[in-house]
């Protein structure tokens, strides 16, 4: 799943946006409190945040920003397992990204960072990108909506589009801050649909060095050693995987062409065998 927001990447963002975030500083306080944890992601780092994040909302039910993030920490839990009821805490994290949408306005940040959330449930694509090229248009050099944009253009079947908008994404925050291993997992996801598996592989194995817990890379990687025929090494990642989170296997409903769906889970079958 796309990275969200940075402590150092938000910093830019409010320096290059005239949009008032919040009126509260108490609000504003815990979600900053709350930005340093997207660098961990893992399930404790999850409830920290989703608890400083609820408090910065109670304090200021309107506040766009803190209403997204709360939204991409409820998409993490679904898509990492850290969820005992997937139905509650999808209908929790479309409701936080419908009210973050609804309060967003001109700010791009909000925007870029609710938007993307109904997509990667499976909802409604189109709706997604379009909310992210507004974002756009508010502001080119929004990091956060070139991210979430290339994401998305993935989960159109677009990945040409995809790479160019991770490229202009990393040209705007060179370093990556906070971002890097997202940027790699996705342009390796955007090898994978292009079938160009080899060149896939160092992508994806070098996202999980500085960010370990992001079951996604995994599960691309394991699929791209099936495609090549090395069935040794897919297994070897699927154990990997297993370390993190008991769910191999995963529905791919944010992958809406379903031929690229099925080379992904056909690759991802095939890693989770067991040798005959």
């Amino acid at each position: 799943m796309a990275g969200v927001i940075e402590p150092r990447v938000e910093a830019a963002e409010i320096q290059r946006s005239s949009v008032r975030p919040t009126t509260s500083i108490t609000a504003y306080d815990y979600y900053l409190r709350a930005i340093p944890s997207t660098s961990a992601l893992d399930k404790d780092a999850a409830k920290r945040a989703l608890d400083l994040l609820s408090r910065a909302i109670e304090h200021d039910p309107r506040y766009g920003r803190a209403l997204a993030l709360a939204a991409w920490w409820r998409l993490q839990l679904d898509a990492n397992d850290w969820t005992d009821n997937e139905t509650l805490n999808r209908d929790e994290a479309i409701e936080l990204a419908r009210r973050a949408l609804q309060v967003a306005d001109d700010d791009p940040v909000a925007l870029a960072a609710a938007a993307g959330v109904p997509a990667s449930f499976g909802a409604d694509l189109d709706t997604s990108i379009r909310l992210i090229d507004r974002s756009l248009e508010l502001n080119p050099s929004c990091v956060i909506a070139r991210h979430w944009s290339a994401w998305l253009r993935l989960s159109a079947g677009q990945p040409d589009l995809a790479t160019e908008h991770f490229e202009k994404s990393l040209r705007l925050d060179p370093r990556g801050q906070g971002l890097m291993p997202f940027y790699l997992t996705g342009l390796g996801i955007a090898l994978f649909m292009r079938r160009e598996f080899a060149e896939a592989c160092p992508f994806l194995l070098t996202s999980p060095q500085q960010l370990p817990s992001l079951v996604t890379t995994y599960r691309f990687l394991a699929a791209c050693y099936a495609h090549l025929g090395r069935l040794d090494e897919a297994r070897e990642i699927v154990k990997r995987l297993r370390a993190i989170t008991p769910v191999v296997m995963e529905p791919a409903t944010r992958y809406r062409n379903p031929e690229l769906r099925e080379l992904f889970l056909s690759g991802l079958r095939r890693a989770a065998s067991e040798p005959s």
